[in-house]
């Protein structure tokens, strides 16, 4: 038997091995993505339920968008004329 076999079936051992406990010792999930998600969910609630709060985000996101299209677009992205933006289906 050549030198290499062995050597290659302990290479072959300690990857299946290895990829075993990795499999088993998942991490954790990013504790600032939690948070980032929540933060945009409160955003998305206030930015639908306040009126001014909304205004003021247009007023800053697309005031200074000077071609019209696109001024027209962010707007858009905001509810169209100022009312809320349609509300996104939760899905389980």
């Amino acid at each position: 038997m050549p030198k290499q076999v062995p050597a290659a079936l302990a290479a072959a051992l300690l990857l299946a091995f290895t990829g075993h406990v990795s499999a088993q010792t998942q991490t954790p999930p990013d504790p600032g993505a939690a948070a980032n998600v929540r933060q945009s969910q409160t955003y998305e609630q206030v930015l639908q339920s306040n009126p001014s709060f909304r205004a003021k985000r247009m007023q800053e996101e697309c005031g200074p968008v000077t071609d019209p299209e696109l001024h027209a677009n962010c707007v858009a992205s905001f509810g169209g004329d100022g009312a809320p933006p349609p509300r996104k289906s939760r899905q389980h």
